[in-house]
């Protein structure tokens, strides 16, 4: 997934990181948008039209990704990846040069059905798959049940500073974690107890062409970077795959953010630059959270 893990586990055994580490790679093995063998990346390659068997993990990421897409009205599109690809941020690698209107009109096009019964898909010309707003989640969630099944009840995992956290330290103490900090605002620390936290930065691995800055974020509505002020949202979740969706989906609704986390009762914390300025927009659910 082109990033880094870790966790830490009380009384961990001897083949507690070799147990991750097979977890990691069936994940990898389904769900790269990196690796040309893995089932995402055959999936994209397949004729569109017709239906495609899917590994049971890979269908369940699909359906919370779809479900996520139309709670929040397309912000978040977990078949976005020849639009991403577009921009450069996929495996055929960086560009120069923005691309124009009648390419990104052409990379919006098609759609995926998913049959979550039956564990298959299929998609419409050109759309492909691509997991990156919900992959490391979805990992981080799948080495924690790994985890608990294995007899393991106190740990903290991490995939790409996506976190969850279970039970508690030796010392007695939850597992506090600081959320990303923001120039300009307080920290806010909380404590993963049963649940997960997922950061999206809209200002990380910026794109410049043409002498402009242009963030990494797409709004799978328009086909184009997002440009609301949004620096950062987190959101806490007993789910880390759909803390990693809705973080994404929050940073490209910007103003309409707030509502939405209301409305689905996410705890979210959004960072939005105002003028030379940071303002901070805490949910009613976070607001909950922090005062308890």
């Amino acid at each position: 997934m082109g990033t880094s893990w870790s966790a830490r586990i009380v009384d961990a055994g001897p083949g507690a990181k070799a147990g991750i580490l097979t977890v990691l790679d069936r994940i990898i093995a389904q769900m790269s948008h990196w690796e040309p063998a893995s089932d995402l990346c055959r999936f994209n390659r397949a004729a569109p039209g017709n239906w495609q068997q899917l590994p049971p993990e890979l269908s369940r990421v699909l359906g919370a990704g779809l479900s996520v897409a139309s709670a929040s009205g397309g912000a978040f599109d977990p078949a976005m990846g020849a639009l991403v690809d577009l921009w450069g941020f996929g495996p055929p690698g960086p560009r120069t040069d923005a691309p124009t209107r009648s390419e990104i009109a052409a990379a919006l096009g098609g759609s995926i059905e998913h049959d979550p019964t039956l564990l298959r898909a299929r998609r419409t010309a050109p759309a492909a798959l691509d997991f990156s707003g919900i992959a490391k989640g979805y990992a981080v969630d799948a080495i924690a049940r790994h985890l608990c099944e294995t007899g393991h009840a106190d740990f903290l995992v991490e995939v790409g500073g996506e976190l969850f956290g279970e039970g508690v330290k030796p010392d007695g103490q939850p597992w506090w974690v600081d959320l990303e900090p923001v120039p300009g605002l307080a920290p806010i620390r909380v404590a993963l107890h049963g649940l997960a936290v997922a950061t999206s930065g809209a200002g990380q691995r910026n794109f410049i062409a043409d002498g402009r800055r242009y963030s990494h974020t797409l709004d799978p509505r328009t086909g184009g970077p997002i440009a609301n002020g949004v620096a950062q949202v987190t959101v806490i979740h007993p789910e880390c795959m759909l803390a990693d969706a809705w973080a994404t989906a929050l940073t490209v609704l910007g103003d309409q953010a707030p509502s939405v986390a209301e409305r689905e009762g996410l705890a979210m914390h959004m960072a939005v630059r105002d003028g030379g300025a940071m303002r901070e927009v805490t949910s009613p659910a976070l607001a909950e959270m922090l005062a308890a």
